[in-house]
C-alpha cells in the first residue's frame, strides 16, 4: 500500500514510518525541512516537502495515496485556537479528496477533555465540533467520512507517547523538576495519565490502517492511568530531587504551559482496541522509561 504519512518525521511519525516499511508498505511522508526530507529519504521512504498550511498540497498527495496517515499537528500553545483551525482545513481537504474512494484515513486525535469523572472508552464520541474547538473538531469531521465512502478512523493517543528519545510532556516535566529543583504535582497527584510506549503506539497504527473498520475510534493506550504523582516522584528518583505537591494555584507559574494538561484526570481503557486489532502491548512502561534514564538528558525537553 501506498501511504501518505504526515508527522512522519516527528516523534510517533517516525515510528510509524519505520513500522510501515518494514511491512512493505510504500511510504510518501510530509517533511517541512530539507533535514526531515532527508532522513526519511535515508529510511527508504519518499519525502514530500510542504506543511499543514499548504491544504491543495496535502489533498493532492492524499488523493494520490492508497491511505493516509495524518500524525501532523501544529503545537502553538500561544495560538492553539489558530492550530485548530489549521487542522482542520487541512483535514477538510484530505477527506475530499479521498471521498467515495474506500480508502482509510488515519487521524491522530487525543483523549483530554471526552469525558469527566469516569475512564473513556472507544464508544465515547468526542464533544469537540467545529474549527474553532479544540484541535479543530477534527476527529469528529473526520469520522463523519465514514458515510461518505471513506475508511476514517479516529486514532486517540495517550498523552504520553513515551521511550528514549521522547521530547513531549515527560520530557517537559522533567526538565521542570531540573530547573525548579523539586519534581512536583499538582494538589494530591491522583489524577491520571494514560500511557503508552513509542514501539506500541507505531505497531497499532499499522494494524488500524490494514483492518480498523470506518468510524472507529482505537485507543492508543497501554497504562489506562499512571498518577501524576507516581509519575512525579518516578522523574525526582532517577534526579535524585524531592517529590513535593503544587497548589493549583501555583500551577501555571511553577509548570507553565504544560500546567493545564498536567492537571488533567483523563483515565481511558483500550480494551476494545485489543480485542478489535489483536493489539497486545509489549513495551515498558511508564515510570520503567522514566527509571531506565529515558529521560536523562537535560536538551531531551520543551518543545512538542
Amino acid at each position: 500500500m501506498r501511504v501518505f504519512v504526515t508527522g512522519a518525521s516527528g516523534w510517533i511519525g517516525s515510528a510509524v514510518t519505520d513500522e510501515l516499511l518494514a511491512h512493505s508498505h510504500e511510504v510518501v511522508g510530509l517533511a517541512r525541512s530539507d533535514e526531515a526530507a532527508a532522513a526519511l529519504e535515508a529510511k527508504g521512504a519518499t519525502a514530500l516537502r510542504g506543511g499543514l498550511d499548504d491544504p491543495d498540497g496535502l489533498a493532492a498527495a492524499a488523493a494520490a495515496a492508497d491511505g493516509v496517515v495524518h500524525l501532523a499537528f501544529k503545537h502553538d500553545f500561544t495560538d492553539y485556537a489558530g492550530a485548530g483551525r489549521t487542522e482542520h482545513t487541512a483535514v477538510r481537504h484530505m477527506l475530499d479528496a479521498l471521498e467515495g474512494s474506500g480508502r482509510p484515513f488515519l487521524l491522530a486525535s487525543g483523549l483530554a477533555s471526552i469525558v469527566a469523572g469516569r475512564t473513556v472508552t472507544e464508544d465515547d464520541p468526542s464533544p469537540h465540533h467545529g474549527p474553532d474547538s479544540p484541535r479543530g473538531g477534527s476527529e469528529n469531521l473526520a469520522l463523519s467520512y465514514a458515510d461518505r465512502g471513506v475508511r476514517a478512523v479516529a486514532l486517540r493517543f495517550a498523552p504520553s507517547v513515551h521511550g528514549t528519545g521522547d521530547h513531549g510532556f515527560v520530557s517537559t516535566l522533567t526538565a521542570v523538576a531540573r530547573e525548579r529543583g523539586v519534581a512536583g504535582y499538582l494538589g494530591d497527584g491522583a489524577n491520571r495519565w494514560p500511557a503508552v510506549h513509542r514501539s506500541d503506539a507505531a505497531r497499532l497504527v499499522r494494524l488500524a490502517l490494514d483492518r480498523a473498520p470506518a468510524g472507529s475510534r482505537p485507543h492508543v493506550v497501554a497504562e489506562e492511568g499512571v498518577p501524576t504523582r507516581d509519575i512525579a516522584a518516578a522523574i525526582g528518583d532517577h534526579l535524585g530531587l524531592p517529590t513535593a505537591s503544587v497548589p493549583p494555584a501555583d500551577a501555571e507559574r511553577h509548570f507553565g504551559w504544560i500546567a493545564r494538561f498536567y492537571g488533567m484526570d483523563a483515565p481511558a481503557s483500550s480494551a476494545r482496541t485489543r480485542d478489535l486489532l489483536g493489539w497486545t502491548p509489549t513495551g515498558p512502561t511508564l515510570l520503567a522509561d522514566i527509571a531506565a534514564g529515558a529521560y536523562a538528558a537535560p536538551e531531551a525537553t520543551a518543545t512538542r
